[in-house]
C-alpha cells in the first residue's frame, strides 16, 4: 500500500498571497518546492502526496495544479475558490474540469465571522462539490466545530476532512470542549479526521508525551480507518520539523495493527481524496 503524506504545502513569496506568512514566521519565510521536500518523503518511505493551499486566492489554486501536473509525486490538490462569490458554484464546475483537483479548503480559522459555515449562499457551491467528487477540507479552530457538525448533517453526501484535528489547544491542556466536539463530529460518518498540524499546537519543545491524549481520543472516536497522517510541512518546521512529527506519529500509532497503520499512513487518503480523482495509486 502506498504511503502518502495527505497535507502539506509549497508556496513562493513573490506571489504575494500569502497574508498569514510574515518574516515574524523565521523558518518558513522564504521559498518551498517539492524540491525541499523531497528528502523527507524518501526519509520516510512516501511515495505520494496531497498538495494543500496556503493562500485564499484563486490563483494559488491555478498556481497548485501547475506544480502538481509537472510531478507524479503530487496525487491530488486541495485548493481554494470563493465561496462568497455570487457565481461560487459556476466556478467550482469550471475548475472541476482539472482533475487532480480533489478538494477545496476555505480558510475557516481566518474568516471573521464564526457562523460563516452555516450561511445559506453556501448551498450552491458545496452542492456543487458533491457533484464533482471534491472534498470539503475544514480548516476549523475548536470553537467551530459545533457549525461544522451542523454543516456536516446538512451535506450527508459531501466527504469532509477535519485538517490538524480541528486544533485542540494542546499548550494549554483546555480541551476538554474540544474532545466532546470530536465526538459528536465523529457520530458523522462523512468525516475523517487528519491526523496533522498537532506539533504547531503543543507548547515549545513538545514530547510525544504532550500528544498522547488528544491522539488516543481521535483514535477512540473515528477510529484508524477514518484518520490521515499529514506532515503540515513546511509548517511543521516552527515545531521540530519533519523528521520529528513523523517519528512522534509512527510511536503514538504503535500500538495499533500493520493494516490500521497502513491505512493511516496512506490507504485512507488515496480513499477519501484519490478514488475518483486525482492520480491514481494502485501499481502495474
Amino acid at each position: 500500500m502506498m504511503r502518502i503524506d495527505a497535507h502539506h504545502h509549497v508556496w513562493r513569496l513573490s506571489r504575494a498571497d500569502y497574508g498569514w506568512l510574515t518574516p515574524e514566521r523565521g523558518p518558513i519565510y522564504r521559498d518551498f518546492g517539492l524540491a525541499d521536500l523531497m528528502p523527507h518523503l524518501a526519509a520516510a518511505a512516501i511515495e505520494g502526496t496531497i498538495l494543500v493551499q496556503a493562500a485564499p486566492t484563486e490563483a494559488e489554486t491555478a498556481f497548485m495544479l501547475d506544480v502538481a501536473k509537472g510531478s507524479e509525486l503530487v496525487r491530488g490538490v486541495v485548493g481554494w475558490i470563493d465561496f462568497d462569490a455570487a457565481d461560487a458554484a459556476a466556478r467550482i464546475d469550471a475548475i472541476a474540469d482539472r482533475e487532480l483537483l480533489v478538494g477545496l479548503r476555505p480558510m475557516v480559522q481566518d474568516i471573521a465571522d464564526d457562523d460563516w459555515l452555516l450561511r445559506p449562499e453556501l448551498a450552491a457551491p458545496l452542492e456543487a462539490m458533491v457533484r464533482h467528487d471534491l472534498v470539503f477540507d475544514a480548516l476549523a479552530l475548536p470553537r467551530h466545530l459545533p457549525r461544522l457538525v451542523q454543516l456536516v448533517d446538512r451535506y450527508p453526501d459531501l466527504q469532509f476532512v477535519l485538517d490538524h484535528f480541528g486544533k485542540p489547544q494542546l499548550a494549554t491542556g483546555d480541551i476538554a470542549a474540544w474532545k466532546t466536539d470530536i465526538a459528536s463530529l465523529a457520530l458523522r460518518s462523512n468525516v475523517v479526521c487528519k491526523l496533522s498540524g498537532l506539533a504547531t499546537e503543543a507548547a515549545p519543545n513538545w514530547q510525544v508525551a504532550d500528544l498522547r491524549e488528544a491522539v488516543d481520543h481521535g483514535l477512540a472516536c473515528f477510529g484508524p480507518q477514518r484518520m490521515l497522517w499529514g506532515s503540515d510541512w513546511p509548517v511543521v518546521n516552527l515545531a521540530g520539523g519533519y523528521a520529528q512529527w513523523f517519528a512522534a506519529a509512527e510511536t503514538l500509532l504503535a500500538d495499533l495493527s500493520s493494516e490500521a497503520r497502513a491505512a493511516i499512513f496512506g490507504g485512507n487518503a488515496a480513499r477519501v481524496y484519490l478514488s475518483s480523482r486525482g492520480r491514481p495509486t494502485s501499481r502495474k
